[in-house]
């Protein structure tokens, strides 16, 4: 069979050639000890294969801290209404109990008093309701609160907080926001375009450019009530709108009503205007309402309340309050 093992044999080469199995082993089998057949197979030596390298990601940066967001500043709150207490009635007392409920500052719109102006009145009238909130009130004369031409009433109740004794305009900070007290009652004061009292709203709004300015008085300029449009306030509505007041808030109409901005004419300026409203809603007999302005955008007689507003650095918030909670006008402008 010598023809078979040399097939064996040369099968056993050429598998090993082409699978690269190494060193052929010697036949030791007596038959196949012929000396060619013991040559060896000469192999190229292995050659690893070069070493991947290995990937060493680069140390990832430390996370940055969370930026945590700065806290909106708290607005600062300025409440209250116009044409607030008669002896023995009751209104007053239920728009005490909305004051109690928010904290902040307390404006009144004239007629604190809504009789005399008697320091009795004041003592035991509006005291007891609203006069349990004096430390946070910075009022503004209205017609009532004249004692027959007397206002020195006014200035011993209220004190510091009512300004200069005869005036009765003065300004103060609240927040972000610059505030004005006017006084509307035009015969005892002076509301023309040479008075006192305009030059001197001038020179303030000068002297504080604030980005947001408010300011209040009695008398509305504006008003779709029985009053009606008053022109003896236009000089200080002229000097506020050239100013660049943006609030105006008023009483003296028993009602509520908000207007859209208005320029110096009565005329609806979403630019620049100032929006009016009347809050104669302190606690007095409320009214109903006459020829209805253009710009009037919400009235309500329905039962006393209070304005309430929200002062940011560039808006503010407004939401009236009524006592027996069946309305609420709400809403959010931009300072100019």
């Amino acid at each position: 069979m010598p023809e078979k093992n040399d097939f064996n044999r040369r099968f056993q080469y050429y598998f090993c050639f082409l699978t690269g199995c190494g060193r052929l082993s010697p036949i030791t089998t007596p038959e196949m000890q012929d000396p060619l057949l013991l040559t060896t197979i000469s192999q190229t030596p292995f050659q690893p294969l070069p070493k991947t390298p290995i990937f060493t990601p680069s140390p990832l940066p430390s996370p940055s801290p969370t930026q945590t967001p700065s806290p909106t500043p708290e607005p600062a709150v300025l409440v209250g209404a116009g044409d607030i207490a008669i002896c023995g009635q009751k209104g007053d007392d239920q728009t005490a109990a909305l004051l109690e409920k928010i904290s902040g500052t307390i404006f009144t719109a004239g007629d604190n008093s809504n009789e005399d102006g008697s320091l009795e009145q004041y003592q035991n009238c509006f005291g007891p309701s609203w006069g349990r909130f004096l430390d946070r009130i910075n009022p503004s004369l209205g017609n009532h609160d004249y004692n027959e031409g007397d206002n020195s009433a006014y200035f011993e109740y209220f004190g510091k907080a009512a300004g200069e004794p005869g005036k009765g305009y003065y300004s103060y900070n609240l927040g972000e926001w610059h505030i004005v007290s006017l006084n509307s009652n035009c015969a005892y004061v002076g509301c023309g375009p040479n008075s006192d009292q305009v030059a001197w709203l001038q020179t303030d709004l000068e002297a504080h450019p604030a980005r947001c300015t408010l300011a209040y008085w009695h008398h509305p300029r504006w008003s779709s009530g029985f009053a009606g449009n008053d022109g003896l306030i236009a000089p200080l509505w002229r000097t506020a709108y050239q100013g660049g007041v943006d609030v105006v808030i008023n009483g003296h109409e028993h009602h509520y009503e908000r207007f859209a901005p208005m320029d110096k004419d009565g005329q609806v300026d979403e630019n620049s205007g100032i929006r009016e409203f009347v809050v104669g809603t302190g606690g007095v007999n409320l009214l109903g309402f006459g020829k209805i302005h253009p710009a009037s955008e919400v009235r309500y007689a329905g039962s006393f309340g209070v304005l309430k507003l929200l002062l940011y650095a560039d808006h503010y918030r407004w939401e009236f309050i009524s006592v027996e909670g069946d309305f609420r006008d709400e809403g959010f402008a931009t300072c100019h």
